[in-house]
Protein backbone atom coordinates (compact mmCIF):
# COMPACT_ATOMS: atom_id res chain seq x y z
CA UNK A 1 0.00 0.00 0.00
CA UNK A 2 1.01 3.25 -0.59
CA UNK A 3 0.18 6.46 1.06
CA UNK A 4 0.67 10.00 -0.56
CA UNK A 5 -0.35 13.39 0.78
CA UNK A 6 -0.18 16.53 -2.08
CA UNK A 7 -0.17 19.54 -0.47
CA UNK A 8 0.74 23.25 -0.92
CA UNK A 9 -1.57 26.59 -1.34
CA UNK A 10 -4.66 26.80 -3.18
CA UNK A 11 -4.42 27.63 -7.38
CA UNK A 12 -0.93 24.93 -6.98
CA UNK A 13 -3.06 22.23 -8.33
CA UNK A 14 -2.54 19.83 -5.88
CA UNK A 15 -6.35 18.53 -5.55
CA UNK A 16 -5.52 18.27 -9.33
CA UNK A 17 -2.49 16.34 -9.05
CA UNK A 18 -4.65 14.16 -6.41
CA UNK A 19 -7.58 13.70 -8.82
CA UNK A 20 -4.98 12.81 -11.46
CA UNK A 21 -3.09 10.03 -9.41
CA UNK A 22 -6.67 8.59 -7.95
CA UNK A 23 -7.89 8.08 -11.82
CA UNK A 24 -5.04 6.60 -13.55
CA UNK A 25 -5.13 4.72 -10.41
CA UNK A 26 -8.67 3.84 -10.81
CA UNK A 27 -8.40 3.23 -14.86
CA UNK A 28 -5.57 0.48 -13.71
CA UNK A 29 -7.75 -1.54 -11.65
CA UNK A 30 -5.92 -0.10 -8.19
CA UNK A 31 -8.10 0.64 -5.41
CA UNK A 32 -7.85 3.93 -3.41
CA UNK A 33 -9.05 6.61 -0.85
CA UNK A 34 -8.80 10.33 -1.82
CA UNK A 35 -9.27 12.80 1.06
CA UNK A 36 -9.24 16.15 -0.01
CA UNK A 37 -8.70 19.25 2.71
CA UNK A 38 -8.50 22.62 1.64
CA UNK A 39 -9.28 25.96 3.69
CA UNK A 40 -12.44 28.30 2.53
CA UNK A 41 -9.98 30.64 0.26
CA UNK A 42 -9.89 29.84 -3.62
CA UNK A 43 -6.41 30.38 -3.96
CA UNK A 44 -3.79 31.48 -1.17
CA UNK A 45 -4.89 29.00 1.27
CA UNK A 46 -3.65 25.43 2.38
CA UNK A 47 -4.90 22.68 0.33
CA UNK A 48 -3.97 19.31 0.45
CA UNK A 49 -4.93 15.58 -0.29
CA UNK A 50 -4.21 12.25 1.13
CA UNK A 51 -4.55 9.11 -0.65
CA UNK A 52 -3.72 5.57 -0.21
CA UNK A 53 -3.55 2.90 -3.26
CA UNK A 54 -2.78 -0.73 -3.46
CA UNK A 55 -4.31 -3.73 -5.34
CA UNK A 56 -6.25 -4.56 -2.18
CA UNK A 57 -9.65 -3.04 -1.06
CA UNK A 58 -8.41 -0.43 1.76
CA UNK A 59 -10.30 -0.03 4.75
CA UNK A 60 -9.60 3.49 6.40
CA UNK A 61 -8.58 6.05 4.32
CA UNK A 62 -6.31 7.60 6.91
CA UNK A 63 -2.65 7.32 8.18
CA UNK A 64 -0.92 9.03 10.78
CA UNK A 65 2.50 7.89 8.20
CA UNK A 66 2.92 8.59 4.86
CA UNK A 67 5.56 7.05 2.10
CA UNK A 68 5.31 10.06 -0.38
CA UNK A 69 5.03 13.74 0.22
CA UNK A 70 4.64 16.15 -3.00
CA UNK A 71 4.99 19.38 -0.95
CA UNK A 72 4.72 22.97 -2.99
CA UNK A 73 5.97 24.95 -0.69
CA UNK A 74 7.40 25.35 2.38
CA UNK A 75 4.62 25.81 4.47
CA UNK A 76 3.77 21.98 3.48
CA UNK A 77 7.30 20.85 4.46
CA UNK A 78 6.97 22.11 7.80
CA UNK A 79 3.34 20.48 8.72
CA UNK A 80 4.11 17.33 6.95
CA UNK A 81 7.79 16.38 6.92
CA UNK A 82 7.63 14.40 10.17
CA UNK A 83 4.56 12.34 8.81
CA UNK A 84 6.81 10.61 6.34
CA UNK A 85 8.05 6.89 6.64
CA UNK A 86 11.80 6.46 8.05
CA UNK A 87 12.61 5.51 3.83
CA UNK A 88 9.87 7.47 2.59
CA UNK A 89 10.31 10.51 -0.09
CA UNK A 90 9.73 13.94 -0.62
CA UNK A 91 9.26 15.58 -3.60
CA UNK A 92 10.27 19.24 -2.85
CA UNK A 93 8.98 22.14 -5.06
CA UNK A 94 12.66 23.57 -5.14
CA UNK A 95 11.08 27.08 -6.61
CA UNK A 96 9.49 27.33 -3.48
CA UNK A 97 11.43 26.00 -0.96
CA UNK A 98 15.18 26.77 -0.53
CA UNK A 99 17.67 27.02 1.14
CA UNK A 100 16.52 24.40 4.58
CA UNK A 101 17.58 21.10 5.54
CA UNK A 102 15.85 18.04 5.77
CA UNK A 103 15.36 14.92 7.53
CA UNK A 104 18.38 12.58 6.40
CA UNK A 105 16.12 9.56 6.93
CA UNK A 106 14.21 10.33 3.96
CA UNK A 107 15.46 10.64 0.11
CA UNK A 108 14.52 14.03 -0.71
CA UNK A 109 13.97 15.45 -4.49
CA UNK A 110 14.49 18.73 -5.37
CA UNK A 111 12.58 20.16 -8.43
CA UNK A 112 12.03 23.67 -9.73
CA UNK A 113 8.40 22.60 -10.99
CA UNK A 114 7.82 26.42 -10.94
CA UNK A 115 10.70 27.51 -13.50
CA UNK A 116 10.46 24.19 -15.23
CA UNK A 117 6.40 24.91 -15.85
CA UNK A 118 7.38 28.34 -17.02
CA UNK A 119 10.34 27.32 -19.53
CA UNK A 120 7.56 24.48 -20.94
CA UNK A 121 5.24 27.82 -21.32
CA UNK A 122 2.75 25.66 -19.41
CA UNK A 123 2.73 27.94 -15.86
CA UNK A 124 0.04 25.87 -14.41
CA UNK A 125 1.91 22.45 -15.01
CA UNK A 126 4.03 23.09 -11.84
CA UNK A 127 2.01 20.51 -10.18
CA UNK A 128 2.17 17.93 -13.23
CA UNK A 129 5.76 18.00 -13.52
CA UNK A 130 6.06 17.13 -9.32
CA UNK A 131 3.67 14.30 -10.47
CA UNK A 132 5.69 12.97 -12.48
CA UNK A 133 8.74 13.50 -9.83
CA UNK A 134 6.34 11.29 -7.47
CA UNK A 135 5.50 8.64 -9.62
CA UNK A 136 9.26 8.22 -10.52
CA UNK A 137 10.12 8.09 -7.28
CA UNK A 138 7.63 5.55 -6.34
CA UNK A 139 7.85 3.07 -9.23
CA UNK A 140 4.01 3.35 -8.60
CA UNK A 141 3.69 3.04 -12.46
CA UNK A 142 5.49 3.23 -15.33
CA UNK A 143 6.05 6.99 -16.76
CA UNK A 144 4.57 6.18 -20.06
CA UNK A 145 1.55 4.47 -19.03
CA UNK A 146 1.00 6.93 -16.44
CA UNK A 147 1.32 9.73 -18.74
CA UNK A 148 -0.82 7.98 -21.09
CA UNK A 149 -3.50 8.42 -18.05
CA UNK A 150 -3.41 11.90 -18.12
CA UNK A 151 -3.97 12.22 -21.71
CA UNK A 152 -7.15 10.62 -21.02
CA UNK A 153 -7.91 12.53 -17.96
CA UNK A 154 -7.61 15.76 -19.38
CA UNK A 155 -9.29 14.75 -23.20
CA UNK A 156 -12.58 13.07 -21.00
CA UNK A 157 -12.83 16.48 -19.63
CA UNK A 158 -12.22 18.48 -22.98
CA UNK A 159 -9.24 20.28 -21.89
CA UNK A 160 -6.13 18.21 -23.50
CA UNK A 161 -3.16 19.77 -23.75
CA UNK A 162 -0.36 18.02 -25.32
CA UNK A 163 2.22 20.31 -22.74
CA UNK A 164 1.25 18.03 -19.93
CA UNK A 165 2.15 15.41 -20.71
CA UNK A 166 5.74 16.91 -21.23
CA UNK A 167 5.35 18.50 -17.79
CA UNK A 168 4.86 15.12 -16.62
CA UNK A 169 7.60 13.78 -18.39
CA UNK A 170 10.16 16.42 -16.91
CA UNK A 171 9.59 15.71 -13.59
CA UNK A 172 10.07 12.09 -14.39
CA UNK A 173 13.83 12.74 -15.94
CA UNK A 174 14.24 15.30 -12.67
CA UNK A 175 13.96 12.64 -10.28
CA UNK A 176 15.51 10.00 -12.38
CA UNK A 177 18.62 12.79 -11.75
CA UNK A 178 18.47 12.91 -7.89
Amino acid sequence: MLSITCSGYGGQGVLTAGLLLANVSMEAGKKLTWVPSYGSEMRGGTASCHLRIDDHEILNPFYAKMDALIAMNEDSVDKYESSIVEGGVLIANSSMISGRGFRRDIRVIEVPATELSQELKNPRGANIIMLGAAIEATRLFPADEFADGIDAYFARKGRNNPLNRECFMRGVQAARHE
